[in-house]
């Protein structure tokens, strides 16, 4: 597999994940956050912050695909790097607030390192017009300047 189709693969994945996650939230907020890793509140308070949690996955992973589809691939590296932010700071409030350490790392941490990445291999990416010269000058031969005595 390609480092593209690596980089390509893991966005898809991020963003139908966030997609899937968000839904939850709204669906299910309070059994969603239990998954998150940090207490919930009794049922029907802070519903409203859940689904703002929801949301912002939603948007997320909508931002993500989008960008994917109309080719922007400097730009999704670039957002994917900002975006790593996001999981790092979830994985700092579920240890701050006393939640399962194999959460916030394993969840959190684990989604911050894949985010970085995925941003990683997007921002190396050359554009196509540089691989296909770079593949023509690999091909043609060298021109030599004839012998002189």
């Amino acid at each position: 597999m390609t480092m593209k189709r690596l980089a390509t693969v893991l966005a898809v994945l991020g963003g139908l994940f966030l997609l899937y996650t968000g839904i939850s939230f709204l669906l299910a907020p309070q059994a969603t956050a239990e998954g998150f890793g940090v207490p919930t509140w009794p049922q029907d308070q802070g519903k409203g912050f859940l689904e703002v949690k929801g949301m912002r996955d939603i948007g997320f992973g909508l931002v993500i695909l989008a960008l994917l589809l109309a080719g922007q691939r400097k730009a999704l590296g670039l957002a994917m790097a900002a975006m790593a932010v996001v999981p790092v700071g979830d994985m700092l409030i579920v240890l701050n607030e006393g939640g399962p350490a194999a959460t916030a790392y394993g969840v959190h941490g684990l989604a911050a390192a894949t985010v970085a990445v995925t941003a990683g291999l997007l921002l190396r990416e050359r554009p196509a017009a540089a691989r296909h010269a770079q593949r023509l000058s690999q091909n043609s031969p060298t021109l030599q300047a004839p012998a002189t005595d």
